[in-house]
């Protein structure tokens, strides 16, 4: 019957066009795995195999006697696509199944691959008998392959069923597991048809014609449809955000397909219309349907758009939440990895600017890279760097992440000013503390100055009686020592609670003096030490600081520089002017302080000494905070060694 050859056409270009439909979306996507390399090829097969029937029975139907050559060209390729499909088929699964984390890497793996190829290569003798046969069959291909060839490919049919099973069963959702469910069933059904082929072949009834072959080409590439009809509702081969790609070839093959029909047509009508004529009638038909598909289009657009629109403000709520948060740097880790997430992206990367950097040009290294600039008003923000998975950006992926860009600079705006908040709160809070410290240590030290005051003067007096016998003596000068360090620590007490001295502020001081008045005062201690104190301070270096806040600085971190310095070790003292500003260095060459310490020894009583306050460096980074300074510490310098802190002042009428 002529309409089932005509059937028989149409299913066997569909079965050639749904491969290399998946072919051509595959190399548009580019997706760098072993699964998507697997299906192109399986795909490719199929094409062959399909196409190569289609051109066989094409041939027949134009020549009276088809040409051998393309007869032979044909069933050459149709047998290379058939032998191939098992073995792609189950090594399709088993990578579907390491994208899924059903099946570990290694040698079980490995072995699996293996067991799916060895059947291709131990019946290889079989597909060269195939290819010398003289009188092939199109129409059942694989009845000239044999016998062995039909159950290893029946294995590998039931093998996709058992694994759609598994799939089905581990899917995250109802979308993907009716998808696998149907897919399983599809599978099924060419199961059951491969079985009641090999069942007529061996047995006395005729095998039915055309109606059975075309069930088996329908079951065999329902799938493939089945793939491209559910693709959108679950990222399947993470091309789920490439729907402009999936359109583009469909429209192609769509325009493909109506000049074959307008050829085919123009031949049916050459009896009553020259060809051309009839050519130019068909083309220009669409035209009547141009306001319709311009409607279609005008809904289908407005309706993307709009989902884009949705799905950014989705996207935007949990970024907004972690902006409350106060902390930029989470920000932009958790925005880079929630948008490359939702996105589908391989990789996105966001740097943030300054107002007076300039805006950077796209960088973008290949196709499936993209970069966009961040804005808020006429403000530069920063810079957002995409990379696809695939060979290209897809348009409705562009079009949300360009609305994106209009929506994170205010939600960074907003988490730098609850950053700025959260830190003025913490900066007075401190402040608070230090206050409540400061009068604390204060009144301590007014209630026990007076009392040890006079005990050290009894002790004194006592001293200097002759009479004392020596034992008590001994005993009275080391009571007499440690009222002594209790005064000095007393001391540091009121030096910490006292605010800044701004007397002589305004008019400032000449750091080269206060150096010189210090390093003289303490010069007798180092020389007890046997420790090198070097100071380099030539010429007036006059800086916008009070004198006496100078001192303390001065005198806290040389103390401190001396006490961790060795014996017969080297403490430095360094004033110059350094850009338009003065520095103090201080440097020792003692052990050093800990990494992790760095931070902790600026604190107020903090100490890793065994009689240490911890007020000595909180003294120098008050003062130096009071003076509009910087301090920076450094440790270790060199060697896992030594510490350097340096102090920078602004200079007075700088």
């Amino acid at each position: 019957m002529r309409w089932l050859l005509y059937l028989r056409l149409v299913v066997l270009t569909a079965g050639t066009l749904l491969p290399f439909f998946w072919m051509v979306v595959i190399l548009g996507h580019r997706r760098q795995r072993n699964f998507e390399r697997v299906f192109f090829f399986l795909c490719l097969a199929l094409t062959c195999f399909f196409g190569c029937s289609l051109l066989a029975l094409n041939a027949a139907l134009f020549y009276e006697v088809p040409p051998p050559g393309l007869m032979r060209f044909a069933w050459s390729v149709l047998c290379l696509g058939l032998w191939s499909i098992p073995a792609l088929v189950v090594h399709l699964h088993l990578e579907y199944a390491t994208v899924r984390d059903l099946l570990a890497r290694g040698s079980i793996r490995r072995a699996l691959f293996l067991v799916a190829w060895a059947p291709g290569l131990i019946l290889l003798p079989g597909l060269l008998r195939a290819l010398r046969l003289e009188e092939p069959s199109f129409a059942l291909p694989s009845q000239s392959l044999g016998i062995a060839f039909q159950v290893w490919l029946l294995a590998a049919v039931l093998v996709a069923v058992l694994w759609q099973s598994r799939f089905k069963k581990a899917s995250p959702d109802q979308e993907q597991a009716a998808f696998h469910r149907n897919l399983r069933n599809s599978m099924m059904a060419l199961f059951g048809w491969l079985i009641l082929l090999v069942f007529w072949e061996h047995s006395k009834y005729p095998v039915p014609g055309e109606i059975f072959s075309i069930l088996g080409i329908v079951s065999a590439i329902e799938p493939l449809g089945a793939l491209a009809k559910n693709v959108q509702q679950f990222n399947f081969l993470q091309i789920g955000r490439q729907r402009n790609l999936i359109y583009a070839v469909f429209l192609v093959f769509v325009a493909l397909l109506y000049l074959s029909l307008v050829r085919r047509a123009s031949l049916l009508l050459e009896p009553y219309l020259p060809p051309e004529a009839s050519a130019a009638i068909l083309l220009f038909l669409p035209v009547l349907f141009l306001e319709p598909l311009q409607r279609f289009m005008r809904r289908l657009l407005q309706k993307t758009a709009q989902s884009e629109v949705e799905r950014v403000q989705r996207l935007m709520g949990p970024i907004n939440e972690v902006a409350r948060l106060g902390n930029l740097e989470r920000l932009l880790t958790f925005s880079q990895k929630w948008i490359a997430e939702n996105l589908q992206l391989a990789d996105v990367q966001m740097v943030l600017c300054g107002e007076s950097d300039p805006p950077r040009r796209n960088q973008a290294r290949s196709a499936n890279e993209e970069s966009f600039e961040l804005r808020s008003a006429n403000r530069h923000v920063g810079q957002l760097t995409i990379r696809a998975h695939g060979a290209m950006i897809s348009g409705e992926t562009f079009a949300a992440i360009e609305f994106l860009c209009e929506q994170l600079p205010a939600a960074f705006d907003f988490c730098a000013l609850i950053e700025e908040k959260l830190g003025l709160e913490r900066e007075l809070a401190e402040r608070e503390r230090l206050a409540a410290l400061g009068q604390m240590a204060a009144s301590i030290s007014h209630n026990l100055k007076n009392p040890l005051g006079s005990i050290k003067t009894i002790l004194q007096v006592q001293l200097e009686n002759p009479q004392m016998p020596d034992s008590l003596k001994s005993e009275t000068q080391m009571v007499l020592a440690e009222v002594s360090r209790l005064s000095n620590k007393l001391a540091q007490l009121l030096q910490f609670s006292r605010p800044a001295v701004l007397g002589d502020a305004a008019s400032g001081c000449d750091v080269a003096e206060v150096v010189k008045e210090v390093t003289e005062v303490l010069r007798h201690e180092a020389e007890r030490k046997a420790i090198q104190l070097e100071v380099a301070c030539n010429g007036s270096l006059p800086v916008a600081a009070a004198r006496e806040a100078l001192s303390d600085i001065l005198s806290n971190l040389i103390v401190n520089a001396l006490e961790a310095a060795p014996s017969n070790g080297k403490v430095s003292v360094v004033a110059r002017q350094e850009k338009k500003r003065a520095l103090i260095r201080i440097e020792d060459d003692g052990k050093g302080i800990p990494p992790d310490l760095c931070e902790k020894v600026l604190q107020p009583f903090f100490t890793t000494k065994t009689q240490g306050t911890g007020l000595g460096l909180a003294i120098v980074a008050k003062r130096v905070a009071e003076a509009n300074g910087t301090l920076q510490l450094e440790s270790p310098i060199t060697d896992g060694r030594g510490t350097r802190f340096s102090v920078w002042l602004s200079l007075r009428g700088g």
